[in-house]
């Protein structure tokens, strides 16, 4: 469903996805078995590349086709699942990328704080391929409705701190368009750099931020709500059942036990599987 558009990226293969894939699976192994802080999911300074993968992020002197762990340049704007190939990926529709769609998975996926549903009177936002106008100016118009202006302050910022990865997940400063209206212009180009990209943004609190970098720092300066968060993501996982608000004081004591152990993944696991959460739901 989100197969990249062939004429705008051509650059997108197989092989590429494959490595994508196995760069998500393999991290979450190594945040699993080294017990590593539930913060590398936002941000952290290694990955797992090969040659195609690596070639993709614009990272040197990685080379052959196997996977393994990279430490990331500290330039690189990797690092965590929020810049992951895979993830960039599936939440974009392979020919346009949409603020709304990524803001609204961190916030549900990520942070645990899911927006309100959209007026059933409000339509979707199409960007324009053709580079007439960028998607910031056309959501500009949806954050002037009071009707949506409340969620798009929630929804919009996630998503354009997002907005300098494209479609496959490659950093981009400019947006592409279509070029001679998807035919070959007279310099054989189909498409060409189109709006730059702007990915800055306020929070509803009134921090600002600059770009992806920035939005990371953000977000991890309350490490207990992402703990929290991924605490009944797992219980609903491992209980077939959503956490209630009956449930609160032992996701709460679970989440104080784990800071208390460094955040760990595999620490937290280990206090769900010992919670009556698990035990008796």
């Amino acid at each position: 469903a989100t197969l990249p558009d062939r004429t705008l990226y051509p650059e997108y293969d197989d092989s590429l996805k494959m490595a994508m894939l196995k760069e998500t699976s393999l991290f979450f192994d190594e945040v699993l078995k080294q017990d590593l802080p539930l913060t590398h999911f936002v941000s952290s300074d290694f990955t797992f590349l090969n040659e195609r993968l690596a070639r993709h992020y614009d990272i040197k002197d990685v080379q052959g086709t196997e996977m393994r762990r990279v430490s990331l340049p500290a330039d690189s704007h990797r690092g965590g699942v929020l810049t992951m190939g895979s993830v960039l990926k599936v939440t974009a529709n392979g020919t346009t990328t949409s603020p709304v769609i990524r803001g609204a998975w961190v916030l549900e996926r990520i942070l645990g704080t899911p927006p309100s549903k959209p007026p059933p009177d409000i339509g979707a936002i199409e960007p324009d391929i053709r580079g007439a106008t960028t998607i910031r100016e056309q959501l500009a118009k949806h954050r002037q409705v009071e009707s949506c202006a409340s969620c798009h302050r929630e929804i919009d910022p996630p998503g354009f701190a997002l907005e300098s990865f494209d479609v496959i997940g490659g950093w981009r400063e400019n947006y592409r368009s279509l070029a001679n209206n998807g035919e070959r212009d007279s310099q054989g180009r189909r498409v060409r750099p189109g709006p730059a990209v702007d990915p800055a943004d306020t929070l509803p609190d009134g921090r600002q931020f600059h770009n992806i970098d920035d939005y990371k720092k953000l977000i991890l300066e309350d490490k207990d709500q992402l703990t929290r968060n991924l605490t009944e993501k797992l219980i609903a996982y491992a209980t077939g059942a959503a956490a209630t608000p009956l449930d609160r004081p032992q996701i709460d004591a679970i989440v104080h036990r784990v800071s208390e152990q460094g955040h760990g993944l595999r620490s937290l696991i280990h206090e769900i599987v010992q919670s009556t959460l698990f035990q008796t739901k």
